[in-house]
């Protein structure tokens, strides 16, 4: 038996639809819902309901999570990721290490590493993440590795670099909504990097370290072969919706004119703007990892190209 934690969100659902058209038993995790015969309601918080749901399992795909687009101006959400992403998941692990469970697969993210600036780092990078969601990935990472230790259960952590695709709901797809009403400023070039990966690689990639022994105690970034920079973000969008090339392009002492200007109304008002410094390094900065460790080690490599994801996530 197969469960998945956080089947009802947007990679859940996609592992289930796979492990399902494999003919593989599943059983899909999630807090909240209506339960049927392949779904079970069970909060992270609820330590005997974990152990007890974890019983007969063979392989568990943690996928479950809090993650916010953007750090809270109060931040008042700090609680919540610590909760939610460190002690759901060491819950998890361990009912799962008690239950006698084989195989566990954790969805970390790259944000459990400390921020990489123009460089392309892989693994061995310093993990001093910045953010609260990043420190609970961190220390949710150690937690999986401490319980596969203690209870001899094949564990391996997955680093995701931006996930995107159909029915998905991070920045991509809000960029993307924008970008196709016509109101996404067109963006300068600036030579920056930013990975992302289609879920459908992620699926592949998690199917695989589940089976592969090679992959056990391992932590890896999963990535696209592509990087592109905001600029040809916004061009690729633009050619996925099927609008003309952008020949212009706001100048960039502009947006960050205007960034400052949101930072300073965000403080007088308490509210997320659409536009501040730190949605601005989103576009204009780099985030970039490299999957070669994975590549070396089992073989998985990003199959979906950008082109072909901003296809699939536009229905197109």
């Amino acid at each position: 038996m197969n469960l998945v934690s956080g089947a009802t969100g947007f990679i859940g659902q996609r592992v289930l639809r796979s492990l399902r058209e494999a003919g593989l038993p599943c059983l899909g995790l999630a807090r909240s819902g209506t339960a049927v015969a392949d779904m079970r309601m069970v909060d992270l918080a609820d330590k005997s309901a974990l152990t007890a749901t974890c019983v007969g399992a063979d392989r568990v795909f943690h996928c479950a999570g809090y993650a916010h687009a953007f750090s809270s101006l109060s931040g008042d959400d700090s609680a919540l990721h610590w909760q939610v992403n460190f002690e759901g998941t060491r819950n998890l692990v361990e009912a799962a290490g008690a239950a006698g469970v084989r195989r566990f697969v954790f969805l970390s993210s790259v944000k459990a590493m400390a921020e990489p600036g123009a460089a392309c780092v892989d693994e061995n990078f310093p993990s001093s993440p910045e953010t609260a969601y990043g420190q609970a990935k961190l220390a949710a990472e150690v937690a999986v590795l401490e319980a596969g230790q203690r209870y001899g259960m094949h564990v391996v952590n997955l680093r995701l670099a931006m996930v995107y695709g159909s029915r998905g709901r991070g920045n991509l797809e809000r960029m993307g909504r924008l970008v196709g009403r016509g109101v996404f400023p067109p963006l300068p070039e600036t030579g920056n990097h930013r990975s992302l990966v289609h879920v459908d690689d992620v699926v592949t990639a998690m199917r695989l370290v589940a089976d592969d022994d090679r992959a056990n105690g391992r932590t890896y970034i999963v990535a696209g072969q592509e990087a592109p920079s905001g600029r040809q973000l916004y061009d690729a969008l633009r050619d996925a919706l099927g609008m003309p090339p952008c020949r212009w392009a706001v100048p960039e002492a502009a947006l960050r004119l205007a960034a400052r200007v949101g930072d300073g109304l965000e403080t007088v008002t308490h509210r997320r703007l659409p536009l501040d410094s730190e949605a601005l390094e989103r576009l204009l900065g780099s985030a970039w990892y490299s999957s070669a460790l994975i590549e070396r080690e089992l073989g998985w490599r990003a199959k979906v190209s950008l082109a072909e994801g901003l296809r699939e996530m536009f229905g197109r």
